[in-house]
C-alpha cells in the first residue's frame, strides 16, 4: 500500500509547483507521469539544469514571477519548503482553500515503499548518510532523498527502491499532513529557524514531532532520551508507534544505550543484540555516537546481519563541510565544519576536539544565544577569528572567555591569521554558526573557500 491513501489528494487536474529547484522539478515530471497538467512557478531564476529538465518533459513553467491567473487556477498545489507562509502568493492560495503540500507529501503517495525518516536540529544529514550506507551495506535496494540526494518525487517516477532513507527538515514538516513513516527518527531538538515558528520554541517542538502524526503500531519512533525538548514533548505528541529510545547517559531495556565499557547495546524487539565499541567507531565524539544509535537501530529493525553493520559503521566518512578533515599542515588539524549554521552545531563540533582550539566562525546572525557555547570556548578554544558581517555579536560574547578575538577581511584572510596563531597539536575549526550569504553564495562555498585557503599554506 502507498504510504498515503490516494483519496486525500486530487489525482488528476491541475498542479502547479512552486520553486523550481530539485524537489520542485522532481514533483513536476512525477505530476507529469501520473498525467497532471502541470505548472512550474517560480519567484527567482531557474538554473540552467533544472531548465533544461523541464523543457526535455515538456512542462510549462516560468520565472522571475508568479502569475496569478496561472497559479490560483490549481487543483493542487506542491511548494519548495524554502517558501514562507507569509509569502503574497501563499495567503492567496490559503485564501482560495487549495491544497498546498510538500513534494514528500505528494510522492508518497505514489510509492508503497518503506521510509525512514529522519529529522532533528543537528545531525540529520550525517545520520541519513549513514542509515543509507549501512542499509545498502546490508543488501537493500534503497534510495536517499528529502534534503539530501536526488528529488524523492524524481526517484519515486523513474527509479522505484524498496526502501527511502529521507532527511526531512521541519520546513518539508510543515506541509505533510498523511504521510506516514515506516521509521521515524527525532535526533534532537534545539532552537533553530525560529523566525519560521513566530519565534515560539513550542511551534518548533510541534513540527518536529509532525514526524510521528500517522504511525501505526507496525511502525517505529526512534528518539534520544537525554535530549530535553523531546523528552519533555513526548506526552504532548503521542504515538502508537513502537518506541527505541537512545541514551548515552543512562540505560534502556529496549532501544540503545552506552555501557560503562564504551560499548553501543541496540536492543530491538525479537531482533538478535547488537554490540559494538564506539572506538570501532569511523566517526568519532559524543555526537556521532548518538547518530550511530538512531541508524544502528534503523539497521536492527530491518534485520541487517551485526557483522555487515559493524563494517558500515566503521567504514562510513561523513558529509562533506560536516567535521570534515582538510588537512595537516605543520602539526595543525584544519577541519570545514561550514554546514556548523547555528549555535548547538558548534557546541558539537568544539565538543568534538580535546586539543586547543582555533574558532573561525560568524556570518549571518541568526538572532544567536552564545551562552551555550561559553564553557566550551573558555575550556578549549585559544582564538576566535570573525568572518563575514556580524562580527560585533561574537566580541560581545566570548571577550571574557578566550584571550585571542579578532576580525579577519576574507576567508583566506582568517586561514592565514589561524595558521599564526595555531601550533603544532592545535585544531584550526571552521564552524560559523551562522548563515553563510553574506560573502559566500552558501554554506558549501564558504567551505570551499575555507578549504581553498588552507591548501594554499
Amino acid at each position: 500500500m502507498p504510504n498515503i491513501a490516494h483519496t486525500y489528494y486530487p489525482q488528476s487536474g491541475r498542479l502547479v509547483i512552486l520553486g523550481a529547484g530539485e524537489s520542485g522539478v522532481g514533483a513536476a515530471i512525477l505530476g507529469k507521469d501520473k498525467g497532471f497538467d502541470v505548472f512550474v512557478s517560480d519567484m527567482g531564476s531557474i538554473s540552467d539544469k533544472y531548465k533544461a529538465d523541464l523543457q526535455a518533459e515538456g512542462i510549462a513553467f516560468e520565472e522571475g514571477q508568479h502569475s496569478e491567473e496561472l497559479i490560483l487556477n490549481a487543483d493542487l498545489v506542491v511548494k519548495s519548503p524554502g517558501i514562507p507562509e507569509k509569502a503574497p502568493m501563499i495567503k492567496k492560495l490559503r485564501a482560495a482553500g487549495l491544497p498546498i503540500i510538500s513534494e514528500i507529501e505528494f510522492a508518497a503517495q505514489y510509492t508503497d515503499a518503506k521510509l525512514f525518516c529522519i529529522t532533528g536540529s543537528n545531525g540529520k544529514t550525517t545520520t541519513t548518510l549513514l542509515t543509507y550506507h549501512i542499509l545498502k551495506n546490508g543488501g537493500m535496494d534503497v534510495g536517499l532523498a528529502g534534503n539530501i540526494g536526488n528529488s524523492f518525487a524524481l526517484q519515486v517516477a523513474r527509479e522505484h527502491h524498496e526502501a527511502y532513507v529521507l532527511e526531512i527538515s521541519s520546513f518539508m514538516l510543515d506541509d505533510m499532513y498523511h504521510f506516514r513513516a515506516d521509521v521515524a527518527v527525532i535526533l534532537n531538538i534545539t532552537p533553530d529557524h525560529l523566525d519560521r515558528y513566530d519565534y515560539k520554541m513550542e511551534n518548533y517542538v510541534a513540527s518536529k514531532f509532525r514526524m510521528v502524526q500517522n504511525q501505526t503500531s507496525a511502525d517505529y519512533f526512534i528518539y534520544c532520551m537525554d535530549d530535553p525538548e523531546t523528552m519533555a514533548a513526548l506526552a504532548k505528541h503521542p504515538t502508537a508507534a513502537v518506541h527505541l529510545p537512545f541514551t548515552y547517559d543512562s540505560m534502556t531495556e529496549l532501544g540503545a544505550y552506552v555501557d560503562t565499557a564504551k560499548n553501543i547495546n541496540i536492543l530491538v524487539p525479537n531482533r538478535d543484540a547488537f554490540i559494538m565499541n564506539i572506538e570501532e567507531l569511523s566517526l568519532q565524539g559524543k555526537h556521532n555516537v548518538y547518530n550511530n544509535m538512531a541508524s544502528g537501530l534503523v539497521g536492527k529493525i530491518q534485520q541487517l546481519r551485526n557483522k555487515a553493520m559493524m563494517e558500515s559503521m566503521s567504514s562510513f566518512t561523513n558529509v562533506e563541510h560536516r567535521l570534515e578533515h582538510v588537512a595537516i599542515i605543520g602539526g595543525v588539524n584544519y577541519i570545514n565544519d561550514s554546514k556548523a549554521t547555528n549555535v548547538n552545531s558548534v557546541w558539537y563540533a568544539l565538543e568534538s576536539f580535546s586539543t586547543d582550539i582555533v574558532l573561525i566562525m560568524g556570518g549571518v546572525d541568526k538572532g544567536n544565544d552564545y551562552e551555550m557555547l561559553k564553557d566550551l570556548v573558555r575550556s578549549k578554544v585559544k582564538a576566535i577569528i570573525c568572518i563575514g558581517k556580524d562580527t560585533g555579536r561574537i566580541h560581545e560574547a566570548f571577550e571574557d572567555d578566550t584571550e585571542v578575538i579578532v576580525n579577519s577581511a576574507s576567508m583566506s584572510d582568517a586561514v592565514q591569521i589561524a595558521s599564526h596563531l595555531a601550533k603544532k597539536g592545535d585544531t584550526v575549526l571552521l564552524s560559523p554558526a551562522c548563515a553563510s550569504f553574506d560573502w559566500f553564495k552558501n554554506y558549501e562555498d564558504r567551505g570551499d573557500k575555507f578549504k581553498e585557503a588552507v591548501m594554499t599554506l
